[in-house]
């Protein structure tokens, strides 16, 4: 078992859709983080960046950018992208430069400025790039997938477009409270119903949309945080970032063909389920120990699967924990009280950040109406395409 780090500080740029660079969305994530933590930038001694893409050029060298834009001081730097996953990876990354002793303090930053509508890959022929593939050999866009995951619930679960669409309204009266949500406004299962369907059985209002956003965190040595006046901060216990095993008989995105397993047995658990897995025995915790969830709600469907990839309940079982309401707020064992994307959408690089900062403010009891109650245990989780695992579990 690693060590622990403390989180000092988080800090978020509202998600939106602004206009402007992602260098100054994160530039502000970053200074809000620096004030929660009480601590200037010169005291931070390394970066990690989040990295941005355009054009399949990742970042703009990130790390660097943001330190440019805070003021050069000598910092260490990193950057990282994993896609979806980025977010923890640099989070992963701090955590190393942390325990490894070569930063007390670790400033990690994660933002974008992202293109009207949904995501596409850049132009130009690159046939060994299995993302470019699956959209020009075969059509299939994000929602594409995301409806035939749907399908594939219903027909294997019994799952229906009214479970999906009660996702949405939980999630959507959570991001109602978020100040820093791009969508504040309630929404009816009615309204979920009437909005034009993109792929079947999905509509308009179970798929994610894509946003501007930024979100930072602080994170040092437990030492280093005893020092600086915090008995009892938040801390990052595991950090799970593990990769597919073979075979992998589940379709995931971008991948538009499963291995055989006619020679070799299936792992035990899919490659979602072994990113939790792999959290819960590195903390030394399993999920009865939660307190909250922030999951990665690319469409409704896909949180119903993250229930039962993070143990909540047992497989085929998504829709009924929320039918009980179990994963609303007051239920036992809240998901995306933040919103979740629903709320927010995607800012690729800072989701995983964002994820994490809520996990800070719920332990720490600082959420305001939207707070779990005695909240002492979280887990955040997504995953970024090419097989990037991504779940942080925090404590306190």
């Amino acid at each position: 078992m690693t060590g622990d780090v403390a989180v000092l500080g988080a800090g978020m740029h509202p998600w939106g859709k602004w206009g402007r660079s992602f260098v100054e969305y994160g530039a502000a994530a970053a200074r809000a983080a620096l004030a929660d933590a009480g601590l200037e930038w010169r005291d931070v001694g390394s970066i990690v960046g989040a990295d941005t893409v355009r054009g399949g050029y990742p970042g703009y060298v990130a790390g660097a950018t943001f330190a440019k834009a805070l003021g050069w001081q000598g910092a260490r730097v990193a950057s990282v992208y994993a896609a979806c996953a980025s977010g923890a990876q640099a989070v992963n990354t701090a955590r190393a430069q942390i325990l490894s002793g070569l930063a007390d303090v670790v400033l990690v930053v994660g933002a974008d400025a992202a293109p009207k509508g949904f995501f596409r890959p850049a132009g130009g022929d690159r046939p060994d790039d299995p993302d470019w593939l699956r959209f020009r050999v075969l059509g299939a866009t994000n929602p594409t997938y995301f409806g035939l995951y749907a399908r594939r619930r219903m027909a294997v679960h019994g799952d229906t477009a009214e479970d999906f669409a009660q996702v949405k309204v939980k999630n959507s009266a959570l991001g109602a409270l978020n100040p820093n949500a791009r969508y504040r406004k309630r929404v009816t299962a009615e309204e979920v119903a009437a909005s034009a369907v993109v792929a079947d059985p999905l509509r308009l209002l179970d798929i994610c949309a894509t946003s501007d956003g930024g979100a930072a965190l602080v994170l040092s040595s437990t030492e280093f945080a005893r020092r600086h006046g915090v008995s009892r901060p938040v801390r990052i216990r595991a950090v799970s970032t593990v990769t597919p095993r073979y075979p992998s008989t589940v379709l995931d995105l971008p991948d538009i063909a499963t291995d055989s397993a006619v020679a070799v047995e299936p792992p035990a658990d899919t490659f979602r389920a072994s990113i939790a897995r792999a959290a819960y025995e590195e903390a030394g915790l399993g999920p009865e120990d939660l307190s909250l969830a922030e999951v990665y709600d690319l469409s409704t469907a896909l949180e119903l699967q993250w229930y039962e990839d993070l143990g909540l309940c047992g497989q085929g079982e998504g829709a009924k924990l929320l039918r009980e309401g179990a994963t609303a707020l007051g239920g036992r064992i809240p998901v995306n009280v933040s919103g979740g994307l629903a709320s927010f959408g995607e800012a690729v690089p800072a989701q995983a950040i964002a994820q994490v900062c809520e996990l800070t403010w719920q332990l720490r009891e600082e959420a305001g109406g939207r707070q779990v109650a005695g909240a002492r245990v979280g887990i955040t989780a997504n995953q970024g395409l090419f097989g990037h695992g991504s779940a942080v579990i925090a404590v306190r």
